[in-house]
C-alpha cells in the first residue's frame, strides 16, 4: 500500500489536473456570447482559473461533471439575461461561486460575432475587477 502524502493543493485539483477554479462561459450566437467566451479564454491564459466546457456539463458528460464538481470555486460568465451558462450549472447541481452577466456592464446584445480586441480587453478588465 502506498502511503504517499499528497499536498492539499494537489488533492484539490480537478481530475484533469488543472486549476481548482473552474470558469464556465456562455458561447452563444451573439456578440455578448462570444465576448463571454473570449473573456474566459483570457482569464484561463492569465491563470485565473481553468476554462471548462459548459456544453459538456449540459450534455452530462461524466468526466466533465467530475472535473466541475472537484473545483473549489466556479465562475460562470453569461452574455445576456437568458443566463444559459448559469442555468446549465444549476441544472447539473453544481454550485456557482461567482456569476457574471455582461449585459449588466452597459453592453447591448446583438448578432455581431466578430469581436473588437479592444472591447475584449475593456470587458476583461471589468470582469477582473469583479473577481
Amino acid at each position: 500500500m502506498d502511503n504517499t502524502v499528497i499536498p492539499v493543493s494537489e488533492k484539490a485539483k480537478c481530475s484533469c489536473g488543472a486549476s481548482i477554479i473552474g470558469i464556465f462561459p456562455c458561447a452563444g450566437a451573439s456578440n455578448v456570447g462570444q465576448l463571454s467566451n473570449a473573456i474566459a479564454v483570457e482569464l484561463h491564459k492569465k491563470g485565473t482559473g481553468n476554462m471548462m466546457c459548459t456544453v459538456g456539463i449540459g450534455g452530462k458528460r461524466s468526466g466533465l461533471l467530475k472535473s466541475a464538481e472537484a473545483c473549489e470555486s466556479i465562475i460562470v460568465i453569461d452574455g445576456c439575461p437568458v443566463n444559459c451558462a448559469k442555468a446549465t450549472m444549476e441544472e447539473a447541481g453544481i454550485p456557482i461561486g461567482k456569476h457574471i452577466l455582461l449585459t449588466d456592464m452597459d453592453i447591448k446584445k446583438n448578432k455581431e460575432l466578430d469581436l473588437d480586441p479592444s472591447q475584449v480587453q475593456e470587458f476583461l478588465s471589468k470582469v477582473e475587477e469583479m473577481l
